[in-house]
């Protein structure tokens, strides 16, 4: 058994029963999977499913190939595949009662998660959250913008003018730094959104963004992203 879930073969949905795996892989597209009116995240916002990196883009969490058949999940600290989804879903995408191993949807991603990890000895990820967050060298702006278009615009549009942007409830860039000095006075606009970037939505900057790792988010990378934003 390589997670929580026993797999189902078909699953009753809609006008007759669908495969487990098409269902999960519909599920892990949909943000629907979440009840939450306010949800706009769904599990590929933040993962890939291949073995290789996809050009051009930077996930916050690791790709799920192979997911299924790793020891541990979230840097050690979940040891069910299921409480690692549910940690996804209860703090990112607004669901309220945490999925059961019996509930259709839970066997269907079970399904599907499997059938991207052929590989049955694989290692845990690596998931490094920075705990104290501090000032990072600034980087090319020119580096800066590309590593924005990679990792920032899907969910937050365009730079200065959000158009394009996941949700009204993701803030534009960088002029969301306009409030940091009345909410945060005596720091720099530049350290809270290290802060930000690094802790998520756990910072209490309100939304529900997912924390960069260092292996999402080079200090490099992040210094030059900063530069190109001016902060």
């Amino acid at each position: 058994m390589r997670g929580l879930w026993l797999g189902a073969v078909l699953l009753a949905v809609g006008c007759g029963p669908t495969p487990a795996v098409e269902y999960g892989e519909e599920l892990f597209r949909d943000p629907k999977l979440s009840e939450s009116q306010y949800n706009t995240f769904s599990c590929a916002t933040c993962h890939a499913t291949t073995a290789t990196p996809e050009p051009g883009k930077v996930y916050a969490g690791h790709s799920l190939y192979n997911a299924a058949s790793r020891p541990s999940w979230w840097g050690g600290y979940e040891t069910r595949l299921l409480d690692a989804v549910n940690f996804c879903y209860t703090a990112f995408m607004r669901g309220v009662t945490p999925l059961a191993p019996e509930d259709p949807k839970s066997r269907a991603l079970y399904e599907y998660l499997a059938s991207i990890s052929p590989d049955t000895d694989v290692p845990a990820q690596p998931f490094t959250i920075v705990k104290d967050i501090t000032d990072v060298p600034r980087g090319t702006a020119e580096w800066g913008a590309a590593v924005y278009t990679s990792a920032c615009l899907d969910c937050h549009g365009e730079a200065h003018t959000g158009k394009g942007r996941k949700t009204e409830l993701a803030p534009v860039l960088p002029e969301v730094a306009n409030a940091y000095g009345e909410l945060f006075p005596g720091t720099s606009p530049g350290l809270v959104f290290i802060e930000k970037v690094r802790h998520g939505r756990f910072f209490g900057v309100g939304g529900n963004m997912p924390p960069y790792s260092r292996e999402a988010l080079s200090d490099k990378d992040l210094g030059a992203l900063l530069a190109y934003l001016g902060l």
